[in-house]
């Protein structure tokens, strides 16, 4: 079978080096075999011309004692035998000869006293009773076989007077003195049999021929087997590397960490990772086999349509729907598959979750943003405190000078009060814009939250507020710088005060990852919330809702709990309050700020 690819490659079963060995190891024995056949029916037709010739003389000696009947035979008696032996199918000739070769009697009598076989040793052969052979050409020229030994007619004669006496008591004459007989007993002969080989070398021919038939059929039947032997090791070889691959590619297709789903030429969903589920919430077990158009979203089923009309692979984001109606951000790349010959065999779809990279992305921007507000912040406030100094200078100056005058007093006060609160706003730019600085030690986490919210209960209660701190007996020590966690909790704990204008409950709850081993402060409030167009923002350096406020506490404190290893989250619902999650890294992981 030869399948022809579109790069012209001819692809066989079975590699052409096998079939060539194959015919190397086997032809030979084929043709050992052939020819040994052929030798053996060639040594089957001499042996049963050897029996025929052999049946042949000694029937014809059998005939020659019986004709004697105690009589000596001459050479007519002979001649008249010889040829009507001769007459049997297959006998070219059949003749006797003396020892100097002179036929004696043929079945042609015109061949009698001529000498035949000079080039034999005819001395030898008459003393023999061996049977010999050779072939020679006819008259005809046709091939024959002869066979030729000492011919032994009957025994010695038991006596002339035996021999009359016997004939008187019969009857029969007695030949007379003139008759020339000639005694066939009284020296050595040969006889000769030319058996036609015309029959024999047909069927020896014919033997031939079934020999290379079998022999060929034999050599087909040993490359079949070769081929056979070949295909099924190359069978077992191939599944099991094909079970090896297909254990490999499952592998790697469950395992690759982004969503993978594959269709076959009908649209029929073929493979759909772990990934792929999680991210469109959907079961492997109920997609596989499905038909595409009825469990994937309307969005991926345009972006695949969409491949199979163009042969590069299509790679964009979209926002596509889930099962629950959310819209999550994607990166996919779609490509159509073909075979060998171009045929359409399938699609398959690559897609990723950019949520976290969007999120990243936004820090990364937040950060850079930061950065840059740091540095414009830290050369703004040194310009700005030469001048507020002079400025408190003269407030004190002019406050002292005039301490009659309660206007000019007060006017005096609210300009020492508002350069206080301008020199804060500038302590606060300058510690945002420096590094921070981390000193950890050993510290009680449930004594430094307890001591917290002591700084605080005052102004709590006036808004009648009530304070919670609920402390989880496993946390306890942790190696972390108090004061900065400090500044931190005081920060969210006031601005959840100021959340709460008509009373509510703060909350501090104190959690350990028990996996991971890092520390969970939370600090949630049941005030008015953030709207969700400002979440995002909390964390930004001048960003606040309060007219007073600096927009710089949050942003410190990120950059403390930050700097320490530590992540701030927040999570808030309008009308319902806020919880900030700051998350710590536990004591060996803190042991990196020492």
């Amino acid at each position: 079978m030869f399948t022809k690819s579109k790069n012209k490659k001819i692809w066989t079963g079975v590699p052409p080096w096998i079939l060539i060995g194959a015919v190397a190891v086997l032809l030979p024995v084929v043709v050992f075999i052939t020819l040994e056949n052929i030798n053996r029916q060639k040594e089957k037709s001499i042996h049963l011309l050897l029996e025929k010739a052999a049946a042949l003389i000694r029937s014809f000696e059998a005939g020659t004692r019986t004709g004697m009947m105690g009589r000596q035979w001459g050479g007519f008696q002979l001649q008249q035998l010889l040829a009507e032996t001769a007459q049997q199918p297959d006998i070219v000739y059949l003749m006797v000869t003396d020892q100097s070769g002179k036929a004696i009697a043929h079945n042609s009598p015109e061949q009698i006293d001529r000498v035949y076989g000079a080039e034999l040793d005819l001395k030898t052969i008459s003393g023999a009773k061996n049977l010999q052979w050779r072939q020679i050409s006819g008259p005809d020229g046709q091939n024959v076989f002869e066979v030729y030994r000492k011919f032994i007619p009957s025994g010695p004669p038991r006596g002339k007077g035996m021999m009359r006496r016997h004939m008187q008591m019969t009857g029969r004459q007695t030949p007379s003195a003139g008759q020339q007989y000639e005694d066939i007993t009284d020296s050595a002969r040969i006889i000769f049999v030319g058996l036609d080989m015309r029959s024999i070398e047909e069927a020896h021919r014919a033997d031939i021929r079934h020999a290379v038939v079998m022999g060929a059929i034999l050599l087909l039947v040993g490359l079949a087997g070769f081929t056979l032997l070949f295909l099924v090791q190359s069978y077992r070889a191939t599944r099991a590397s094909l079970s090896r691959i297909k254990a490999f590619s499952d592998n790697v297709v469950e395992n690759v960490p982004i969503g993978l789903l594959a269709l076959d030429h009908e649209g029929k969903i073929a493979a759909f990772n772990k990934d792929a589920a999680a991210i469109l919430q959907l079961s492997t077990p109920e997609v596989i086999g499905q038909t595409a158009q009825n469990i994937l979203p309307a969005k991926l089923l345009k972006e695949i349509d969409s491949s199979q009309s163009q042969d590069d692979v299509i790679e964009k984001e979209i926002e596509c729907p889930t099962k629950n109606g959310k819209f999550i951000p994607l990166e996919i790349g779609v490509s159509s598959i073909k075979d060998d010959n171009d045929i359409f065999v399938g699609n398959v779809l690559l897609f990723k979750d950019l949520t976290e990279v969007r999120t990243l992305r936004r820090e990364v921007a937040r950060s850079q943003r930061l950065a840059s507000v740091g540095r414009l912040a830290a050369g703004v406030a040194h310009e700005i405190r030469n001048p507020l100094s002079s400025i408190k200078g003269f407030a004190t100056y002019f406050k002292e000078r005039y301490p009659d005058r309660p206007q000019d007093q007060q006017t005096a006060a609210i300009m020492i009060q508002e350069v206080d609160r301008l020199n804060r706003v500038v302590g606060q730019l300058l510690e945002f814009s420096r590094p921070i600085s981390i000193k950890p030690q050993k510290t009680s986490l449930q004594m430094l939250v307890s001591d917290s919210l002591k700084l605080i209960e005052d102004r709590a209660g006036e808004k009648n507020i009530s304070v919670h701190a609920q402390n989880n007996p496993r946390v306890d020590e942790a190696r972390i710088d108090p004061d900065r966690i400090n500044q931190v909790l005081l920060n969210l704990y006031l601005n959840a005060i100021d959340a709460m204008d008509e009373g509510g409950k703060l909350t501090v709850d104190l959690l350990s990852n028990g996996e991971s081993g890092d520390i969970q402060i939370t600090v949630s409030d049941t005030g008015c919330g953030i709207s969700p167009e400002h979440l995002a923002k909390v964390f930004d350096p001048y960003f606040t809702t309060k007219s007073s406020g600096t927009g710089l506490g949050l942003a410190i404190a990120y950059n403390i709990v930050e700097a320490m290893g530590g992540s701030v989250k927040v999570s808030s619902h309008k009308n319902q309050g806020t919880a900030f999650i700051i998350t710590i890294p536990d004591a060996k992981e803190s042991n990196r700020h020492d």
